[in-house]
């Protein structure tokens, strides 16, 4: 679990080679390109050239529920044919739904008018039909002399009348605005519905059969995108008097096998290491155990290369976060039941690196819930079989308070020695061990004071006024020559002083922890309370009144925690450990790889 150590490499040649030896080292894979040429095409640009339609197509059919056997033979292909058809088939299954979806609607509309068709006016000397849908207590508001009415259906809080006029009545007449019914019959509407249904059962079926050509598509898009690095490749490299260079990071590890690329290709090889000037990309190489950490480490933030690998922290400290804003063993239990389902299907890719994750996470929860003693927002009683497993109360403020504040002095801690450890050799190093001692002695004389231990308080003021000390005396990082850079020295040692509030204010971010718990398990207890009331006050209808809000209430209170518990759990890493341990942003590294060979 570390950054991997990178090499420079610099390739010469003659230009002439240049379009060999580059596709030969696409095919090779596993360097990261640098380029040499202020003027390049970037691959950003290259990228945007490949075809839009094309990826809209493909991921159309992929979303399509059923597919068929994958097509291998090029023989019967046509791109451009293929992708044309998906993308009409998707505009015309889309105008059928809004159709048909606009039917349903315009016949639950006039359902209750009955089945007629207007008749025309002269039909009726003349006069039309007006349509109201007027509520139960405004009826009485229609005036019975002057209109000629009729109420054609009733509902439990609607009357729907329809009035022959020959004008529409004034608006001062009706209580209610008039109702447009349109000059479609139930029965055309119907007809038309049964249609579209059937044509769009076709569309359907159509798309079915197109998904024939994921497997050929995917692998055009993906020839298309290593064409389009290739080029990127093209105008990176440094082009002077018939020769061109080319320059790339790769794996300390893997040097032996581009020099035996460079001898086989009869290319000069330079071998450096990255020097200060030098921003080298960043490659993490972690053990499938923890590479989930590292997966939500880089979506939030690429460490800097001459940084460090936080994934084996965040991986801990995700799990046991999540387990203390959840606090409930039943919910967890829950979630490990649906993790072992979904178990088999998440063995490739990013799921094969979550699910570890997922499982620490889920098992850190049952212990922690089974430690303060919640099951579903049951608190299991001493004496009892789960009462046995119970050693925190998490009605216990003060205790729970200290926990969630020890956690995070631990955290805290744990970042700013880990800072220390990368400046080692460097005066800041010291400023980071007294933000340690700063963190350390201020928890300790909070604790010293409040149990009245003096030993304790003294040592934790000395932690104190060492940590300000180092922070004051060691924070900047330029030589002493003269006394005035010894009162610039100060004075930056001041200014860094000015963020123990922010310190402060870190640490008791981790008060969430406990404040998120309390509120899942009393929210839990409060549904239970509540189902429990419901059933007693209704005798028989109340049993099935009280499973229902059981169901809904505890479903409600599952997303809420889980969302609390991903988001605060990330945001504690993300935000407060990394502000302390973390504080340069790096960019991935992108290996030079043919995408097709990885596919086959």
């Amino acid at each position: 679990m570390a950054i991997v150590q990178l090499k420079k490499l610099t390739f010469c040649g003659l230009i002439a080679q240049k379009s060999a030896v580059l596709e030969a080292l696409q095919n090779l894979g596993g360097c990261h390109l640098v380029t040499l040429n202020t003027k390049e095409l970037t691959v950003p640009e290259i990228d945007g050239k490949i075809s839009e339609n094309t990826l809209h197509a493909l991921q159309y059919l992929n979303r399509c529920a059923k597919k068929r056997h994958q097509v291998v033979s090029l023989k019967n292909f046509n791109l451009a044919k293929i992708v044309a058809t998906t993308l009409e088939l998707k505009k015309e299954i889309r105008d059928l739904v809004d159709e048909r979806d606009a039917i349903i609607k315009r016949i639950k509309e006039i359902e209750p008018w009955g089945n007629f068709k207007l008749p025309d006016k002269a039909e009726l000397g003349g006069l039309s039909l007006w349509f109201y849908i007027v509520p139960q207590r405004l009826l009485k508001k229609i005036p019975t002399e002057d209109l000629i009415w009729q109420v054609v259906h009733r509902s439990n809080l609607q009357n729907y009348v329809v009035v022959i006029a020959q004008d529409e009545p004034l608006a001062a007449l009706m209580p209610v605005a008039r109702t447009h019914t349109g000059t479609r019959s139930l029965d055309n509407l119907t007809q038309r519905l049964n249609y579209v249904e059937l044509k769009l059962e076709d569309k359907q079926a159509e798309r079915e059969s197109m998904t024939r050509w994921i497997s050929l598509i995917t692998l055009q898009l993906t020839l298309a995108e290593d064409q389009t690095h290739l080029k990127a490749a093209h105008g990176m490299t440094l082009d002077q008097a018939g020769v061109f260079a080319l320059q790339a990071w790769v794996n300390q590890a893997e040097v032996g096998k581009f020099e035996a690329f460079a001898q086989a290709h009869e290319l000069a090889l330079l071998v450096a290491e990255p020097d200060l000037t030098d921003n080298p990309p960043t490659l993490l190489e972690n053990s499938p155990a923890i590479a989930g950490a590292e997966d939500l480490i880089t979506f939030y933030q690429t460490p800097n290369y001459h940084s460090w690998d936080p994934s084996a922290i965040v991986f801990w400290s995700v799990a046991l976060f999540f387990a203390m804003i959840l606090s409930d063993a039943g919910y967890a239990m829950l979630f490990l039941a649906y993790l072992g389902a979904k178990w088999p299907s998440l063995n490739e890719g990013v799921g094969k690196r979550m699910r570890v994750l997922f499982l620490v996470t889920l098992i850190f929860s049952i212990i922690w819930g089974m430690m303060i003693g919640s099951y579903f927002g049951y608190i299991a009683h001493q004496g009892t079989l789960l009462g046995h497993f119970k050693i925190l109360d998490l009605d216990d403020f003060d205790s729970m308070m200290l926990i969630s504040i020890a956690v995070g002095v631990v955290h805290l801690t744990l970042s700013n020695l880990v800072m220390a450890y990368q400046r080692k050799g460097k005066i800041t190093a010291f400023a980071s061990l007294g933000w340690a001692a700063i963190t350390l002695g201020g928890f300790g004389l909070w604790q010293a004071q409040a149990l009245h231990i003096m030993l304790l308080e003294q040592a934790s003021k000395g932690l104190l006024g060492l940590g300000m000390l180092g922070v004051l005396c060691c924070s900047g990082h330029e030589p002493i020559h003269k006394f005035s850079d010894v009162v610039s020295r100060l004075l930056e040692g001041l200014h860094s002083l000015t963020d123990i509030t922010k310190i402060f204010g870190n640490t008791l971010s981790y008060m969430r922890l406990f404040a998120l718990g309390l509120a899942g398990a009393s929210l839990a207890l409060t549904f239970n309370n509540l189902a429990m009331d419901i059933y007693k006050s209704l005798p028989g209808l109340g049993l099935l009144c009280s499973i229902l809000v059981l169901i809904l209430g505890h479903g409600l209170n599952i997303m809420l925690c889980l969302l609390s518990g991903v988001l605060h759990g990330l945001r504690l890493n993300f935000i407060e450990f990394f502000n302390w341990s973390l504080t340069e942003e790096g960019y991935p590294f992108r290996a030079f790889v043919k995408k097709d060979r990885l596919l086959k």
